[in-house]
């Protein structure tokens, strides 16, 4: 994984997953994909992915060292994800054919990560 630098003058680029809720520059999704969802987004080389599945539109930030230790990412569930910056709240809606492949192949509930759903519904 490279570097989680982010430049000053490339802070208008970044985006969340609206699965996991990673923060990432536009280009390191497109070079990367997402280190915690690629395996059914595909956000790798594809622009069209990356622009329904990433939102530009989040708030607050974490900074997680240690995930599986941090009483923050159970709070948030991002413990099992990789270390890195995530969004609080990411706002947007996830294709309705990639929520069914979530759901469906890669055997994963989708829970929105815009606060309109909880664990229970």
């Amino acid at each position: 994984m490279s570097e989680n630098f982010v430049a000053p003058n490339q802070q208008r680029n970044l985006r969340a997953c609206m699965v996991c809720s990673i923060v990432m520059t536009q280009n390191r999704f497109l070079k990367e994909g997402c280190p915690n969802c690629e395996e059914f987004l595909h956000l790798e080389g594809s622009m069209d992915a990356i622009i329904d599945c990433t939102s530009q539109v989040f708030e607050g930030l974490i900074a997680l060292a240690d995930p599986s230790k941090s009483w923050v990412a159970k709070w948030q569930r991002l413990d099992g994800y990789v270390k890195g910056v995530y969004a609080t709240k990411v706002s947007g809606q996830l294709p309705d054919e990639v929520v069914a492949v979530m759901e469906d192949e890669a055997r994963i509930k989708y829970i929105p990560r815009d606060g309109s759903a909880t664990e229970a519904d």
